[in-house]
């Protein structure tokens, strides 16, 4: 799968130098609600003007990161090595283990929790699992929430697991959804 490069300075290692065995499924939009542009990338680079947009002001100070990001038209950006720790997940646990950010890849969706997903987006997505599954011994794919409930919606309430899983439904050792929470 073919993706273009950004890098972000958001990233360290992994402890250990685990490989990761999860994937967080995020939703962005910069700001809340619009699409394109160059602002969730200039937050993952750090140069986010805070001065373009009164949200910005609240998220420039921020230093977080992903692995990926694919946009509405499937447009599939990496900011972060996967084999690397991005900065996506925060305050976060899986199965009992905390810190995801340690052993996840984290993808974010151009979105947001009121709107639905566009099919390339889903599209690319599989793609893209089943291309770290190959790479990474992945367990199990869920969402932001699910790693973080009540700290967070993402993917929201329009996402479709469904979808994801039909994409998906050779890779029958891997979870999918937020039932992968609870495995």
């Amino acid at each position: 799968m073919r993706w273009e490069e950004y890098k972000s300075p958001n990233f360290d290692d992994r402890p250990n130098d685990e490989p990761p065995n999860l994937v967080v499924v995020h939703g962005i939009s910069l700001p809340p609600g619009e699409y394109g542009g160059s602002a969730i990338a200039d937050l993952f680079g750090n140069c986010l003007d805070a001065g373009a947009h009164p949200y910005f002001k609240e998220i420039a100070h921020l230093r977080v990161s992903a692995h990926f990001l694919i946009r509405r038209d499937g447009t599939v950006l990496n900011f972060v090595h996967p084999a690397k720790r991005a900065w996506h997940a925060g305050v976060s646990t899986w199965r009992g283990r905390e810190c995801c950010n340690d052993y996840s890849i984290g993808i974010e969706l151009e979105g947001c929790d009121w709107e639905a997903y566009e099919p390339a987006q889903y599209e690319r997505l599989g793609d893209l699992i089943q291309d770290l599954c190959g790479e990474y011994p992945i367990q199990a794919v869920v969402g932001h929430s699910d790693i973080a409930p009540g700290r967070k919606t993402d993917p929201g309430p329009y996402f479709r697991w469904s979808e994801l899983q039909r994409i998906l439904k050779h890779l029958g050792n891997v979870a999918i959804g937020p039932e992968g929470a609870a495995r």
